[in-house]
């Protein structure tokens, strides 16, 4: 196996766990990282080159295999371009992009220098996701009538205050973007694209520190058929309650649940026993707040293993641009809350 060398974007809390498991993994090497701020204000241990622009880091290290672009969400397909321009695979942290035509502009790059772009959904590695996989693409659970996915978080002022760029619409997006893509992802994964979407949105408790709202509630048909719900806030008080998935089906019904859609909470299916399912990976710990799953080693071993030739992408670029494509649908299809604060506080640091 050849050791797949990496350079890593953006120096955050998203950046410096790229940055990790890349060391941690025996077919990886990091090479450099870099970020406008300083390394010593990204509070980075790892000893390594550490440049202030992503072509400075291209252009001091050619031999560079593949770029993970760590930054704030409204940059990911800059930084993107500027890798596969370079003839760099990427890995993109979710979202892809902020938008239908910035994910068209960097496929169409990727397939102008034959390189890989790699979509970061890592709860697809959660042993629920994993199963129910397995059990939809299987057919037991027969017609599938409706899919129920609710996603209730805490994201106080001690998050956005100490993340400065979220919470700015063109930098974050919105809560879909930067809290739930993954569990869209997941419902896009298993049952296919939506139509005839209904929304509603509401601004409960984040006038003051975001650019848009923080709850809504969605319903939609399945192109497959079937119905769809989300219901999705960031206002819950003091953390984050749940995110789960209810299947209703022609042979059964199955719920996932917990913080994190990481329990299998019911399941009756006709003729079928529920295996024992591995045990789920802690969620990514931030320390003032959590995210979804720790499960980004996974994503790298991907990585080396596709440029390897040994497997195919867990996530390729059409599906990262088909889940970005649906937010935007989800937003365009009622009117959204976006607010203009007087502040500067919103900047474009990674």
């Amino acid at each position: 196996m050849t050791k797949i060398r990496f350079g890593v974007i953006g120096a955050g809390h998203i950046g410096k766990r790229h940055a990790e498991m890349v060391l941690r993994h025996d077919g990886a090497e990091l090479v450099a990282m870099c970020d406008r701020r300083g390394k010593e204000e990204c509070c980075v241990s790892w000893e390594g080159p550490f440049y202030a622009t992503p072509q400075e880091m291209l252009d001091a290290h050619p031999e560079i295999d593949v770029v993970n672009v760590c930054t704030p969400n409204g940059l990911h397909a800059e930084h993107a371009i500027v890798a596969l321009d370079n003839s760099k695979h990427v890995v993109i942290e979710k979202p892809m992009a902020l938008s239908k035509a910035d994910c068209e502009k960097i496929i169409y790059s990727a397939l102008n220098k034959s390189r890989q772009v790699f979509g970061v959904m890592q709860n697809r590695y959660s042993p629920p996701s994993e199963w129910i996989k397995g059990v939809v693409d299987s057919g037991v659970l027969g017609e599938i009538y409706m899919v129920q996915i609710n996603c209730f978080w805490n994201r106080d002022d001690n998050y956005y205050g100490k993340i400065p760029w979220k919470g700015d619409l063109e930098l974050d997006g919105g809560t879909l973007f930067t809290q739930f893509s993954h569990f869209i992802d997941i419902m896009y994964w298993l049952f296919g694209d939506i139509d005839n979407i209904q929304s509603r949105f509401r601004d409960f408790r984040h006038q003051h520190n975001t650019d848009f709202e923080d709850s809504g509630f969605v319903s939609f048909d399945f192109v497959n058929g079937g119905l769809g719900s989300i219901s999705f806030s960031t206002a819950v008080d003091r953390k984050n309650y749940e995110s789960s998935m209810t299947i209703v089906a022609e042979k059964g019904t199955v719920k996932i649940g917990g913080q994190y859609m990481n329990e299998v909470e019911y399941c009756d299916i006709r003729d079928y026993e529920m295996p024992e399912l591995p045990e789920a990976n802690p969620a990514n710990d931030y320390g003032a707040y959590k995210g979804s799953a720790a499960n980004h080693g996974y994503v790298i071993e991907n990585v080396v293993d596709t440029i390897n030739g040994h497997k195919q992408i867990t996530t390729n670029a059409l599906e990262g641009l088909k889940v970005v494509e649906i937010i935007e649908r989800i937003y365009a299809s009622a009117e959204r809350i976006v607010k203009e604060r007087e502040s500067d506080s919103h900047s474009t640091v990674s």
